[in-house]
């Protein structure tokens, strides 16, 4: 007993926290906590049923035994229960997940499509007057306010899931797939691929951070400004880095002539929750890791190492890109 507690209490841990189905923070997830329940109780009794069926085959009762063995006890049982279970399951889900193009049709915006690559999200918001914000490996929703998301991938086939928002959607090549997402209440929600993609699969993660709608908007407005300049002098020798090392081929920097698109756009990274798609903290230390040596934190990834750099300038770099908020 002494030892069933504290595995009894691991396995309730999971439970919680900011990537369990079961601590939802939006509509659907709500629904699919429902549909789990109902669908369990529902299991449960039919177990229960079966059981005592057995429990009577298997009895000492003749008179029993013969009930179950006539053919009506067969059809009824055998063909007619399940396909009245299996059904009923069907049409319930189906109502209760609205299937179909019912919720998306009423989306009301943001535009957000999310793109899956090895092994990372690019995020592209559109708002109403037609202003682009492009950010990477998270996601930001208004509260109440029921978004669609469209999912592509630009190389193999990816999974986006995302437990206290939604369920799991695939992310197929040459198809984009909508999944419509209302958060119910302000918080934190961990994302995941779902689908093996390739050797640093488990490093492809994001943050989805559900807001208040005043403080979406400000934060709309904030996203789509051009990237501040670097008032320190240390931050002002790091963005000379940046520009001498090549950084803006593969990244963007909207206000300065960093314009890449194979890698995320940095500009506002310093403000975001994790570098990486969530494989470290996002703090100098960590930018300073992940440029001297990318590929030893998530092998095979399009970004080369810098060992050219020396420390000062390693440094300074960091210091430049963790302020781009």
């Amino acid at each position: 007993m002494r030892r069933a507690l504290p595995l009894a209490a691991l396995l309730l841990g999971g439970c919680v926290g900011e990537q369990s189905a079961l601590a939802p923070l939006g509509v659907e997830a709500t629904e699919v906590g429902l549909l789990f329940t109902v669908v369990t109780a529902i299991c449960l009794a039919v177990l229960v049923i079966v059981t005592a069926f057995v429990l009577v085959a298997a009895g000492p009762s003749s008179r029993l035994r013969s009930l179950l063995r006539r053919e009506r006890a067969i059809l009824i049982g055998g063909v007619a229960f399940p396909v009245v279970v299996l059904t009923g399951f069907l049409v319930y889900g189906l109502a209760v997940l609205e299937a179909g193009s019912a919720r998306a049709a009423r989306a009301e915006g943001p535009e957000i499509a999310i793109t899956g690559k090895q092994w990372w999200w690019r995020v592209v918001y559109t708002d109403a007057e037609g202003r682009r914000v492009e950010s990477a490996n998270e996601l930001r929703l208004p509260v109440g306010r029921r978004v669609e998301v469209a999912l592509s991938t630009d190389d193999v086939i990816h999974s986006f899931w995302l437990p206290r928002l939604a369920g799991k959607l695939d992310m197929i090549p040459g198809r984009t797939l909508r999944l419509t997402l209302e958060a119910t209440e302000a918080g934190i929600g961990r994302g995941q691929c779902a689908e093996y993609c390739g050797g640093a699969h488990a490093f492809m993660s994001f943050y989805a951070i559900a807001m208040p709608e005043a403080e979406f908007d400000a934060w709309m407005r904030a996203e789509a400004e051009p990237a501040r300049a670097p008032e320190s002098e240390a931050a002002q020798r790091g963005k000379a880095v940046f520009d001498a090392s090549g950084c803006g081929a593969c990244h963007a920097v909207r206000g300065t002539a960093a314009e890449g698109t194979i890698g995320p756009d940095l500009t506002y990274v310093g403000g975001r929750m994790s570098l990486a798609a969530a494989t470290l903290p996002n703090d100098a230390a960590s930018f300073a890791r992940w440029i001297r040596d990318s590929q030893h934190l998530k092998p095979e990834n399009l970004m080369p190492p810098f060992r050219q750099l020396s420390e000062a300038e390693l440094a300074d770099l960091a210091l430049y890109l963790e302020g781009l908020k």
